[in-house]
């Protein structure tokens, strides 16, 4: 019975009815924001959900208990917020894809070469990380990789199936790997010497490469579920780098210290080691403009237009 009582103190049923669109618009105008053309409105809400909005327009309330809006904010503001973030996502999306295959093709490559072409069946040149909160083990790592090939209808997958080993040669498994399990194969090599031949390449410390790759399965994973990512303050704080790579505006003394600035000061970087030439920068720099974005809200410093990774190239 005591158990009972407690439940009964504690929890009580969820009594709020759904609304209408009109009802949540008309909510919005209770609260003070102001509505340029009501059809317009609801033709957002129709489409896109009131409790996905309410993550732009939180920021724009004065009173957080209440809900009350900051005076003369705009249905307008929170959609060109909304559309700023949709675009950022599909620009992170794009760095962050260049990566991964860098990644792949490095890390294939250099335990192939030093190694052998199963070199992931070798328990021997891998040690238990800690994901999730608890290590993870090459055996465990294996049993998820035999998962996706089974799973796995590519014909570059298939074809190794008449061969003896339990799964096929680095350069095609690597190909089916999540950013995520690739991070996890990364990190768990035994070797520092192993990790830091392939962050070397970048112009990195292992130490900082596991760690931004990890972030960056967070942040593509944030992309790829359509959340909420321009102001987002990030639980993870990846292994920010001091001595190498040199001179690409880390900032350190951020107020948010987790905010999207340092990934997409590293994203820059990384860019620009891979694809040469790119536009990525300056496509960033004018979606910023156009939608008329407070930078610090990204965890941009004052002066980041005089930063030299925001320039261009720094190699």
């Amino acid at each position: 019975m005591e158990g009972y009582f407690f439940l009964e103190c504690w929890f009580v049923k969820f009594s709020e009815p759904a609304t209408t669109f009109d009802e949540q618009l008309d909510k919005l105008i209770s609260r003070g924001m102001v509505i340029l053309d009501r059809n317009a409105a609801l033709h957002h809400l129709r489409h896109i959900n009131y409790y996905r909005l309410s993550g732009y327009w939180y920021d724009f309330e004065s009173d957080h208990e209440t809900h009350a809006f900051v005076a003369g904010v705009t249905f307008d503001e929170v959609i060109n917020l909304y559309m700023f973030d949709k675009k950022l996502r599909l620009l992170l999306l794009n760095a962050i894809e260049r990566v991964e295959i860098s990644l792949r093709t490095q890390l294939t490559y250099h335990l192939s070469h030093t190694y052998h072409p199963h070199a992931h069946l070798d328990s021997s040149l891998f040690k238990p990380i800690w994901h999730g909160g608890r290590p993870t083990s090459h055996a465990e790592n294996i049993d998820a990789l035999r998962l996706e090939v089974q799973k796995s209808q590519e014909p570059f997958i298939r074809k190794f199936d008449q061969y003896e080993e339990i799964l096929p040669p680095l350069w095609a498994v690597c190909e089916i790997m999540m950013l995520g399990s690739l991070s996890r194969w990364y990190a768990n090599l035994a070797k520092s010497s192993d990790r830091n031949a392939i962050a070397k390449l970048y112009g990195m410390d292992e130490t900082n490469l596991v760690s931004f790759v990890h972030h960056l399965s967070t942040v593509r994973n944030i992309c790829a579920h359509h959340a909420r990512l321009w102001n987002k303050k990030f639980t993870f704080q990846w292994k920010l780098p001091g001595k190498s790579p040199k001179n690409i505006n880390i900032n350190f003394n951020n107020e948010h210290p987790r905010k999207i600035y340092n990934t997409l000061v590293m994203l820059a970087y990384l860019m620009d080691v891979i694809t040469p030439g790119h536009i990525w920068r300056k496509r960033l720099h004018h979606i910023m403009d156009i939608h008329r974005i407070d930078p610090e809200a990204m965890g941009f410093p004052n002066n980041f237009l005089d930063l030299p990774i925001w320039k261009g190239p720094i190699m």
